[in-house]
């Protein structure tokens, strides 16, 4: 999994729709995956994170 920096926007919605998969920055609200791999108990949430970002921005492998 991976977020584009360059298409993130900082809506914040991945990290609202999973929690325990994503960090926000501080300075910007910009989005990183925690880990690399998504987690087996929050491929769901995840999934969900990526539709609902409006730049799509997120890419799970």
């Amino acid at each position: 999994m991976s977020v584009d920096d360059n298409l993130c926007q900082g809506h914040t919605l991945c990290a609202m729709a999973a929690a325990k998969v994503f960090v926000l920055s501080d300075e910007d609200g910009h989005s990183q995956p925690i880990a690399s791999e998504v987690p087996v108990d929050q491929e769901d949430a995840a999934r969900e994170a990526a539709r609902s970002c409006p730049e799509q921005a997120i890419t799970l492998s």
